[in-house]
Formats: structure tokens, C-alpha cells, sequence
């Protein structure tokens, strides 16, 4: 398991592309056959992909990082599949996830393993630190109750699912969801803003082979930019903006923990504002 450090806003000004990338981006999260985990101390979440060969089981692993007995003895995990149809099984109950469903498995969950039908399954994992006991929870993308928002005319159209949040399913610190930008859209979490009370992971999916999504990041009067490619995902510190612009439409997962998991908690960063 990778461990990645904190950085201050002091830092990230003088970093360069190379440090920036190698500090807040992470890739080649969906490895055939593997687990593949990250570890920030911002929050001390751990950001995951799972993409299981046809016909294989893969446990999550314990990390000796966590000087745990089983990775969720004092964490709890979201799960988002971006791929084909495949399964999840904690502690001998079998859970089916479709594309882009959620599963929420609370601390005290021992045992996990993951597997696909045909191969195809992509799992987007993020954990966090849990102090008490939600009930593992599945909700289908159509259980999200999906909202539509932005427009065409500032190119921002879009249908946002809502998964892990105060009013869905029950966790400590996590909220979890995603963004499924309209055919001609390009823009994401267009009013930009900050939430210092938590951090976020950007997951972004569906990127054509050819396209790339532009990830700004950075205090609003700062910014900086990662160009990400699909299946990456971005680390997004409590102080930093995030939102981006691709060269086609594509789909995204966000994710934060932190000291306060209500969804609308945001500070703006007007447009006009942003330097």
C-alpha cells in the first residue's frame, strides 16, 4: 500500500508538474487480477481499485500499515462499480453491483472479496477511519434517486447520483456519489468551491482512449492543473478547488471524509474570483 504525505498550500505553489503528479494523482488504479490501495493522511483515507479477472476471487487485503486484524476492524468502505456486471461478498453474504452501483460495508466487516462475470467489473474503493457500526447497505444507480442539473449552454449538463450522504445510506464519515456529464458537456462542479471540514477523491471514468480530463486544483486565487487520462483519480486537499474541463464528456466519482459528511457543506470559489 502507498502512503502519501500531506502537503500545504505553500508547497503545492512551487511544485512542478512532475511533483504535483506525483503528489495528488494516482494511477493505474484498475490493474487486471489486483488490489491496488493508497493511503493519504488527508483524513487518512485510503483511495482503491479492484478489477477482478473472470472466473477469480480477490480479498482485500490487510495492509500491515494499519497494524489492524482485518483491513475494516476500525474502517468502513464505499464501493462504486464503473464496469461489468460483478459481485461482492462480506462475511459470507453475496452483494450483485451492476454499473455504477454502490456498496457501503461498516467497521466490524471481516472478510472481503471481490469478482466479476466476464472480467469486466472496475471497483472504485474509498475508506476511512469509523468509530461506530453502520449496516452494510447496496443502492442501485435507479435507488440514487438522480438529480439533473447545469445546462448546454454553459456546457455543464449533467446527472448527478447520490449514494453515501446524510440522507442515503448511513456511515461515519463518508459520503460517496458520481457525475455523469451529458454528451457535449465538459465542464464538472461548476460553481467551483472548497470544504475545509473534509476531503475529496476525484475518480474519473468513461474517458475515451483518445480524450483527457483537465483536473484544477489549488487555492481559487492558486490554481494548478493535472491532466488525467481514464480510470485516475485525483487527491484533493480540504484547502483545494476541484473541478475540471475534458475534451469529451466522461463520468466521475467523488468522494470525501472528513469532520462533516453533509453534502451541501461548500464554500464558494465564484468563477470570477479564480486566478
Amino acid at each position: 500500500m502507498e502512503i502519501r504525505f500531506q502537503n500545504s498550500p505553500k508547497e503545492v505553489k512551487g511544485m512542478s508538474t512532475q511533483e504535483l503528479r506525483g503528489n495528488f494523482l494516482v494511477q493505474e488504479l484498475m490493474q487486471q487480477d489486483a488490489v491496488k490501495l493508497v493511503y493519504s493522511h488527508y483524513d487518512r483515507v485510503i483511495t482503491g481499485g479492484v478489477a477482478p479477472k473472470a472466473g477469480a476471487s480477490i480479498a482485500l487485503p490487510n495492509e500491515a500499515e494499519l497494524r489492524a486484524d482485518y483491513f475494516l476492524e476500525r474502517r468502513e468502505l464505499g464501493i462504486i462499480n464503473v464496469g461489468g456486471t460483478g459481485t461482492v461478498t462480506a462475511d459470507g453474504t453475496t452483494y450483485t453491483l451492476n454499473k455504477l452501483d454502490c456498496l457501503y460495508l461498516g467497521k466490524g466487516t471481516r472478510e472481503v472479496a471481490f469478482s466479476s462475470n466476464d472480467g469486466s467489473a472496475r471497483f472504485f474503493l474509498l475508506s476511512a477511519p469509523a468509530h461506530h457500526t453502520y449496516p452494510n447497505s447496496l443502492m442501485t444507480k435507479e435507488q440514487a434517486s438522480p438529480v439533473a442539473l447545469g445546462s448546454a449552454a454553459t456546457s455543464n449538463q449533467r446527472t448527478i447520483y447520490k449514494y453515501i450522504h446524510q440522507e442515503g445510506i448511513q456511515s461515519c464519515q463518508l459520503v460517496m456519489g458520481l457525475t455523469v456529464l451529458e454528451q457535449g458537456s465538459v465542464w464538472n462542479s461548476v460553481p467551483p468551491h472548497t470544504h475545509t471540514r473534509r476531503m475529496e477523491v476525484y475518480f474519473y471514468f468513461d474517458v475515451p482512449e483518445e480524450q483527457r480530463v483537465f483536473h484544477f486544483m489549488g487555492e481559487p486565487q492558486e490554481t494548478r492543473h493535472l491532466v488525467m487520462n481514464n480510470h485516475e483519480a485525483v487527491i484533493s486537499a480540504p484547502w483545494s478547488v476541484h473541478f475540471g474541463s475534458g475534451t469529451s464528456n466522461y463520468a466521475f466519482i467523488w468522494a470525501m471524509a472528513g469532520e462533516n459528511y453533509t453534502f451541501t457543506d461548500m464554500d464558494p470559489a465564484p468563477i470570477a474570483t479564480l486566478l
